[in-house]
């Protein structure tokens, strides 16, 4: 209740510190490179990545230091990897939805998903997030045959550089509450487990916008994810 009221009382500063760094902030673009491939050879393996401007890759210049292609060059060691990426940066869980209806068909074996900042920044209560996330598993699962979906847990917005105080100390609180919540909601949903991010980045680790992963940070995303997903293979 005090958190409660203490985020009340500082509503007007935190919306004009949202505003100030949504104008201000440096608008650097998805990486180059293909979104959609097969690589490798041994048992075939149908991965999907997908989410917001994380899932993409803003924060380094080419696909290959993203997230999909450190995932594809790994995996193609050991499989014959048909992989297909759909992201877009400014990406919610609703707006995920809608287009994986509208653009993807499968099936898949394995999907990767990256949310959950944007659905913060722009408003959304955490019952409505949450139903979407299951709801997103639940597709990705039951209409596109993933056999396991590996949600990536909401990353430490505290150490957003580009965030000041208070607003950083607010979402970076809100998306821990967050975070806990989705563990506990994958935990009872069979094939769909939680990726943990790191607790804490330095500055250097960040993109440029001081927003976004720089190169550093994919690579540790990217150990997570496999060390969840190898023993499930």
């Amino acid at each position: 209740m005090r958190d409660a009221a203490v985020k009340l009382a500082l509503l007007p500063l935190l919306a004009a510190q949202g505003w100030r760094a949504r104008k201000t902030a440096r608008q650097l673009p998805e990486p180059d490179g293909p979104r959609e491939g097969v690589d490798g050879e041994g048992p075939p393996l149908r991965l999907l990545v997908v989410g917001d401007s994380s899932a993409a890759g803003v924060g380094v210049a080419h696909q290959r230091e993203a997230i999909t292609g450190r995932l594809v060059q790994a995996l193609s060691q050991t499989h014959r990897v048909a992989w297909r990426l759909n992201a877009v940066s400014g990406a919610t869980t609703a707006a995920t939805l809608a287009r994986l209806t509208a653009e993807e068909t499968g099936p898949f074996d394995v999907a990767v998903v990256a949310l959950g900042v944007n659905d913060i920044t722009k408003g959304a209560t955490l019952r409505r997030w949450l139903g979407l996330q299951r709801e997103l598993c639940e597709r990705l699962r039951d209409d596109f045959g993933c056999a396991h979906v590996l949600v990536s847990g909401v990353p430490p917005i505290g150490s957003f550089p580009l965030l000041p105080d208070p607003l950083r100390w607010v979402l970076a609180e809100q998306g821990r509450r967050w975070d806990r919540a989705l563990i506990s909601m994958l935990d009872e949903m069979e094939g769909c487990h939680h990726v943990k991010a790191a607790e804490s980045l330095d500055p250097h680790q960040m993109a440029d916008d001081g927003f976004h992963p720089g190169a550093e940070v994919y690579e540790m995303w990217v150990d997570a994810i496999l060390e969840q997903m190898r023993p499930l293979l």
